[in-house]
């Protein structure tokens, strides 16, 4: 039995060969017909690279400083992060890094960004972020195309309402946004990336525009905006503390001058006199001063210590690379687009060669 299926076998590898052949034999016979639609598909592809406007990204690494916590776990830290676990967990900070893409995607964020004054790379253009997506920001030629039906549907929307959503407003409420301000927070979210390296915590930011000069304006903005969330987030208990501590401190301070001046005018009244109950009443409010002077003593103690408190807390963060305007466009990448538009065609092109004709010839043949 094994001896007839090694016989066989040198016939099917046969059989598979010549099959080969053929198909290679139809597809040489057909070159012309192929290079004819790679042609094509260097023209489509020429067409839609060219119709794709020009975007710039700007990269910004950070490296923010760490609680005491993560620091401690150091190779732990990493180990965990290659197992897909976080060994920071424990760390009393609120906003960690890899809190950082949940608040830069936020909505409140994007709103805050919307009146950051940028330039164009000619300098002659002064606009806002919101300005510049909504004016000076283009889109290929079959976007509109695909906005037609909705453009449709919103014109015969707006017949038979009287509610008024892209009213024009001075001020902004990210509780409710229209439909326009919607739009252009959700392109500012799209144009933001952010990423976290669990082993390093390095905070790769970057933005995307179709300028190379708003592009990094955006990106060292949302840097300096994310660093000021961050930063009074983790200082608003101390700063509170701050505040409480600096009140006390005022209140023993009243206090402790009422009483040394209450002291000091009862010796000038009471000079001389050396009854009983006058150094009783001298001990007294001798007493009440020194117990003020402790207490307003103590309170400054404090309130140094909450300032200190709220300067350890701080971040800093160490900027490895800074923002600066990007040279080159990072997309559409034309020749990219070129050789996908290409292999579709010539792969196109050959599945018709080699079956389409056939299964075509095929239902010709049954109808008829």
């Amino acid at each position: 039995m094994t001896d007839e299926k090694n016989n066989l076998n040198p016939h099917d590898d046969e059989v598979q060969e010549i099959d080969l052949m053929d198909l290679a034999k139809k597809l040489w016979s057909a070159r012309r017909f192929i290079l004819k639609a790679a042609a094509y598909g260097i023209v489509v592809g020429l067409v839609v690279a060219f119709s794709i406007p020009r975007e710039y990204t700007t990269t910004i690494k950070l490296a923010p400083e760490l609680g005491d916590n993560k620091q401690a776990a150091g190779g732990l830290g990493a180990l965990a992060s290659m197992a897909g676990l976080n060994a920071g967990g424990a760390s009393k900070e609120a906003v960690t890094p890899q809190l950082y893409p949940d608040i830069v995607s936020s909505i409140p964020f994007a709103v805050g960004l919307f009146d950051v004054p940028v330039t164009d790379i000619s300098g002659k253009n002064h606009t806002t972020i919101r300005r510049f997506i909504e004016e000076d920001t283009s889109e290929p030629w079959w976007s509109t195309l695909k906005a037609i039906p909705g453009m449709a549907i919103g014109g015969v929307k707006s017949l038979f309402t009287d509610e008024d959503d892209e009213a024009a407003s001075d001020t902004i409420n990210a509780f409710r946004l229209s439909r326009r301000e919607a739009a252009v927070a959700g392109a500012i979210i799209e144009r933001i990336g952010i990423d976290v390296d669990n082993k390093t915590f390095v905070v790769t930011l970057s933005t995307t525009m179709q300028d190379p000069m708003v592009s990094a304006l955006l990106a060292d903005t949302v840097v300096e905006r994310l660093k000021t969330y961050v930063t009074e987030y983790r200082t608003s208990k101390a700063k509170e503390d701050l505040k409480y501590a600096e009140k006390l401190n005022e209140e023993a301070k009243a206090d402790y001058h009422k009483a040394q001046q209450t002291y000091a005018d009862y010796m000038d009244k009471n000079q001389g006199i050396v009854l009983r109950s006058a150094r009783t009443e001298q001990e007294r409010l001798q007493n009440e001063a020194a117990l003020a002077f402790n207490l307003y003593n103590a309170t400054a103690q404090r309130l140094q210590s909450a300032k200190a408190k709220v300067q350890e807390i701080t971040p800093v963060y160490a900027v490895v690379q800074p923002a600066s305007v990007p040279l080159t466009p990072s997309k559409p990448s034309k020749p990219m687009i070129i050789v996908v538009f290409v292999f579709l065609a010539a792969a196109g092109a050959s599945a018709w060669v080699l079956f389409g004709k056939n299964i075509v010839a095929d239902l010709k043949k049954q109808k008829n």
